[in-house]
């Protein structure tokens, strides 16, 4: 029996060997990207763990013996779920890893934002002393709305963290019930409502048909001016063009971007040059433990696929 690894960010593959060769299941690893590449690579596998490898029709088209896809991760946006499903082919996720971490990430990176930390730091740095930016750039939670696009997991927890500031805090999800919200001491809302009143608006949906281009021209111009923006879901989630163009104008007065569209953002893209943007490469889930429980869960799930038991987090049943 045999596991195929189409890519992977971790310095060696370790602790998925050990979890495989205990169960006699035998490990392939690869850093593989390329579509004509992963046809072959996968062709024979029993199960498939990936991680950023564009797993396409085409290629689970390939896949001959596969009893499931497992991805590293909570999103499966690289995944065709339809192909698979077709396939009966089971896609797993890890839906709860990272929760915290990604929590605190979007707190941080919010308030870095409402008290200017990264503009204060570098004219220190750069020999200066006082304030960096305009009075009205700093801030206080308190007097602002906060609002929650998505309410899975993280958006709970970043829900809870914003609590003890006092701010107002909406919520969209329509697969959320309304009572659930107020559960949680916040304000069920349209999106046209929140994007209206929030003065932070923060993203924690899946990427999927329903949500790409969530944030496109038109709805960042219907966003409250001199809102800002904070984004650790999915790059494709907005348009980042009109993201740019609303910044340069000022209609937004700032961003926090953990992710992006594409990615790694292209070197010369205007982004990088605006003090008033926070960018990271796509690390809110980091910490040991967040990355340990990841590869642990993924190993654990292709040992049961290979073995034929029942599966758990399926997201294309």
């Amino acid at each position: 029996m045999r596991v195929v690894i189409t890519d992977y960010t971790f310095p060696t593959l370790e602790v998925e060997e050990r979890i495989l060769a205990e169960a006699g299941v035998e490990l392939m690893g690869a850093q593989c990207k390329s579509v004509d590449l992963l046809k072959d690579l996968v062709r024979d596998a029993d199960a498939v763990i990936t991680q950023f490898a564009p797993i396409n029709a085409d290629v689970i088209g390939c896949m001959e013996r596969a009893r499931a896809i497992v991805r590293y991760g909570i999103g499966v946006d690289n995944v065709d779920l339809a192909a698979a499903r077709a396939r009966n082919i089971p896609v797993c996720n890890v839906p709860d890893y990272c929760i915290d971490e990604v929590a605190d990430h979007t707190l941080a990176m919010m308030l870095g934002l409402l008290r200017g930390v990264t503009e204060n730091s570098a004219k220190v740095r750069s020999g200066s002393w006082g304030l960096a930016v305009p009075l009205d750039r700093m801030r206080c939670l308190r007097d602002l709305a906060v609002g929650i696009i998505g309410f899975g997991r993280i958006g709970r927890e970043v829900a809870s963290r914003l609590a003890p500031f006092k701010c107002r805090r909406l919520v969209f999800d329509p697969m959320v019930a309304p009572e659930a919200v107020r559960q949680f001491g916040c304000e069920p809302v349209s999106l046209d409502e929140l994007l209206a009143a929030a003065d932070v608006v923060t993203l924690h949906c899946p990427s999927n048909e329903q949500t790409r281009g969530l944030l496109g021209r038109e709805r960042i111009a219907a966003m409250k001016a001199g809102a800002a923006l904070v984004n650790v879901g999915r790059g494709d989630l907005v348009d980042p063009d009109a993201l740019t163009d609303a910044l340069a104008r000022g209609h937004l007065s700032a961003a926090a971007l953990d992710v992006f569209q594409p990615e790694p953002i292209p070197a010369d893209h205007p982004i990088l040059k605006m003090d008033q943007v926070i960018v990271a490469a796509h690390v809110a889930s980091a910490s040991v433990p967040a990355v340990r429980k990841l590869r642990e869960t993924a190993a654990q799930i292709a040992v049961l696929a290979v073995q034929g038991q029942t599966l758990p987090n399926v997201v294309n049943p």
